[in-house]
């Protein structure tokens, strides 16, 4: 599996009295991520700007992805991660993670 890759893939919804400086503040947490934990094969995110109407409240996606299932075992319980969690949580409304191999059939 050479060209596959761990897609660990996150979803959140802010609480509605989460201001715009609090949000951007996670945003830019979550990005400093790949430079602080080892492991970490790709990172990108985004705002959703679908026309579907099916987000369910959810505003912000984030894909890391991982060479390997101990990377991203790594990567969990990873101080770094850890303190971005901590300052995720007190405007944090809900969060949907979903972890997938790509190529996989």
């Amino acid at each position: 599996m050479p060209d596959n890759y761990l897609r660990h893939v996150v979803l959140f919804s802010f609480d509605d009295d989460a201001s715009e400086a609090e949000i951007h503040a996670v945003e830019q947490a979550f990005s400093a991520l790949p430079a602080q934990i080892p492991g970490i094969a790709g990172f990108e995110w985004g705002m959703d700007v679908s026309v579907e109407n099916l987000a369910q409240g959810f505003t912000h996606c984030f894909l890391v992805s991982f060479r390997t299932t101990e990377a991203r075992d790594s990567y969990l319980p990873h101080p770094a991660h850890q303190a971005f969690v901590a300052k995720l949580q007190p405007i944090l409304d809900r969060v949907l993670v979903i972890d997938y191999w790509t190529g996989s059939a």
